[in-house]
């Protein structure tokens, strides 16, 4: 069984036991956390469409760690013209572990 989640404003496919990094979340290590906004269910080939959220539907998982990710560079260039700027930055993570999917 998989469900489709709205998780801090991006979606993932998430399924039972699975670890997911998603944007910071304001919660402690170790709580749990429910997500309301599912979208989408499939077990065992029965799918179920909301519209646009699924009443009644809920994913429960708890935090296991806050974290920040790997580095990004952006650098931007103009040919010619001796522009250059180079500018980098590191995301705020959350690694959660998904305990239920309920229907």
């Amino acid at each position: 069984m998989y469900a489709i989640v709205e998780i801090a404003g991006q979606q993932f496919k998430v399924e039972k036991d699975q670890q997911v990094f998603v944007h910071r979340l304001q919660a402690e290590e170790g709580s749990k956390v429910d997500f309301d906004t599912v979208l989408l269910t499939d077990s065992d080939g029965k799918v179920n469409v909301g519209a646009p959220a699924i009443k009644g539907a809920k994913v429960s998982a708890s935090v296991v760690r806050h974290l920040k990710g790997d580095k990004v560079i952006v650098f931007k260039k103009k040919r010619r013209k001796g522009y250059k700027k180079k500018n980098g930055h590191r995301q705020y993570l959350t690694e959660i572990k998904i305990d239920s999917i309920k229907a």
